[in-house]
């Protein structure tokens, strides 16, 4: 990355071509069976979005990142699934659950999350100004609307990433001899 509109374009297509399409359908399942106390289709579900991430490093970070919320979670008495290394999305789902929050929020706030970490990394790694990661989360919020809303009407069969240089990109730096931000 070199500038702000390629950094921008890079998290746009990202954001279309593998948020949107996979972790969000997804994230809805998740919170739909959180919902039901269907353990059974939250860890399927959980493993179907950590089998589809493209490499070890990716799968890392999901699972790294889901059992540190699990613990806070669990400190703060939510229900939580009887599963080893839980991912992002599934304790997101539940934390979601355990505070009442709907589908449309659910996936508009994981999309932002998700969105705000991406421009926060562009801001230091480019390097770009604070001012720079402003008017970047501020292009991105109609598209972030936009794939939440789509989320809905992906069907199980459509669900599905092709973020092929993110795949890429990350297969290149868990293989780094030094990296700047450990998964």
């Amino acid at each position: 990355m070199k500038d702000e509109p390629f950094a921008l374009e890079w998290i746009a297509g990202v954001a279309r071509c593998a948020i949107g399409t996979l972790d969000l359908p997804v994230l809805l399942r998740l919170h739909r069976a959180a919902r039901l106390g269907d353990d059974d289709g939250l860890q399927r579900w959980g493993r179907f979005l950590l089998a589809a991430r493209e490499t070890e490093e990716l799968r890392a970070e999901d699972r790294h990142m889901g059992s540190a919320l699990a613990r806070i979670l669990r400190e703060l008495g939510a229900r939580l699934p009887s599963r080893n290394h839980p991912g992002y999305a599934e304790m997101f789902a539940v934390a979601c659950v355990h505070w009442n929050i709907g589908e449309d929020e659910v996936l508009q706030a994981y999309a932002w999350a998700w969105a705000e970490n991406q421009v926060l990394a562009a801001v230091k790694l480019v390097p770009l100004g604070q001012s720079a990661g402003q008017r970047m989360l501020h292009a991105l919020v109609p598209l972030l609307e936009e794939i939440a809303v789509q989320a809905f009407d992906i069907d199980d069969e459509g669900i599905g990433a092709c973020a092929v240089m993110q795949g890429l990109a990350s297969a290149r730096h868990e293989t780094q001899y030094t990296r700047l931000f450990r998964s």
